[in-house]
């Protein structure tokens, strides 16, 4: 399995990872550690069409997964100004600097510095890699038609159902995590990875096997969780401050006064005999 994934990065020219909607901490970690394994080989995007939580901050790396994967053409747009104002649009290169120029009618003003609006339009990925998830719904952006001529591998503990993909790469397979798969791809075949990669790893690991407790913990998870401490990685814990306002108590909560209770309440309770009536 880490032979073909390894030739799968070979092959490709620009890799885009996709993290499922709503995406487990396991799941973060596990597509990170893939971008920080192979960026230094080729291109790598990492998407995930959920905002990233609090939760993910402890992930090194988690600031580069974007919400929007338009990579391919550069846009200029200009909101608010009228294009019949415009007479042409041409460039030029000076100094090895392209510029572009927006050329107005006469008598007509160019669009001002707040009318200007740059974007990212189409994907650029030859070889686009889904991690977890469990169908259509969790990868939203598989419905972008610039990912037709893409190779789709799914990394996972479980298979995976995509109607829409034709071709589909499984590298699935039972595991305490997806972190523990993962690791057998980005290891190198002599030395070991690098602590930030192993930090990311073992606390996927960590999450993802429930401190491993999960049923799926096997040997070889406790051997991948020993190399990567081995290797540097570490268990970051959650600093208090990332938890919600409220969250986490501020004040010491200390018992009332006592009200006092009636002496009667203490006393032996009274017993009352029937009687007979005749």
């Amino acid at each position: 399995m880490k032979d073909s994934f390894e030739t799968l990065v070979k092959e490709a020219k620009s890799i885009l990872i996709i993290l499922p909607k709503d995406p487990y901490f396991d799941q973060v970690a596990s597509g990170l550690s893939l971008s920080l394994g192979i960026k230094k080989e080729k291109e790598v995007v990492v998407v995930c069409s959920s905002p990233m939580t609090v939760e993910f901050n402890r992930l090194v790396g988690v600031d580069r997964v974007t919400e929007r994967a338009g990579n391919k053409n550069l846009v200029i747009n200009f909101p608010g100004y009228d294009p019949e104002r415009v007479e042409r649009v041409a460039y030029d290169v000076i100094d090895d600097k392209m510029n572009i120029v927006v050329v107005p009618k006469p008598g007509m003003f160019p669009p001002v510095m707040e009318q200007v609006k740059l974007d990212y339009v189409g994907i650029s990925a030859d070889l686009v890699i889904l991690i977890g998830g469990a169908h259509e719904r969790h990868f939203p952006i598989l419905q972008d038609k610039s990912l037709l001529g893409a190779k789709i591998v799914h990394v996972g503990i479980n298979e995976i159902s995509l109607e829409s993909v034709k071709e589909l790469i499984s590298l699935a397979r039972p595991a305490s995590s997806i972190s523990e798969i993962v690791y057998d791809f980005v290891k190198p075949n002599e030395g070991s990875v690098e602590p930030d990669l192993a930090t990311n790893l073992l606390m996927g690991l960590y999450e993802g096997s429930k401190n491993f407790t999960g049923k799926s913990v096997s040997q070889e998870t406790f051997r991948v969780a020993s190399e990567l401490m081995a290797a540097g990685g570490k268990i970051v814990p959650v600093e208090t401050r990332s938890f919600p306002a409220g969250a986490m108590p501020t004040t010491l909560v200390t018992p009332g006064a006592q009200p006092n209770m009636p002496k009667d309440w203490m006393r032996a309770p009274k017993v009352y005999k029937g009687t007979s009536i005749s």
